[in-house]
């Protein structure tokens, strides 16, 4: 007999905290890329105030990658921040070659790709919104529904 249903189960119910920890680490790295380029932090130099487009992006790394670490408005963060790895990798890397090891664009590929996991799977767990939801359920004459078992 296989151990493989067991092995199945075990992750599957270690998922959404799995799922938390990648939110939490993608953010972080995230916010760390846009307060290098907004402050100038980390070895590297700051982009200057308003340069089109370094700056902008690096202020939306951080406040993206801030949402997204703390699981606050994770979907939407997340969807403006893979939108715009998007965009730097088809405007500033692929014009260098096709593939990402060719020109320099692995980060912004993995962010981009990492971040729409995320638009559609939710934040996971050990989230702010997860948090409040949970408190704001609890309340008195506050009901949970809960769909139907088949």
């Amino acid at each position: 007999m296989s151990d493989t249903p067991r092995l199945n189960d075990w992750l599957t119910t270690r998922q959404p905290v799995v799922l938390g920890l990648f939110r939490i680490v993608l953010g972080l790295l995230f916010a760390s890329e846009g307060a290098a380029t907004v402050f100038g932090i980390l070895d590297r130099k700051a982009s200057p105030v308003g340069d089109w487009p370094f700056w902008y992006a690096g202020v939306v790394e951080l406040v993206c990658g801030v949402l997204v670490l703390l699981g606050l408005a994770t979907r939407g963060a997340a969807f403006l921040s893979s939108g715009i790895m998007a965009f730097a990798y088809f405007t500033e890397h692929q014009k260098d070659g096709l593939f990402p090891l060719q020109n320099g664009g692995l980060a912004p590929v993995l962010f981009c790709w990492g971040f729409l996991l995320l638009v559609f799977t939710g934040p996971g767990a050990m989230s702010l919104t997860g948090l409040t939801t949970r408190k704001a359920d609890t309340r008195p004459g506050s009901h949970h529904v809960t769909e139907p078992s088949a």
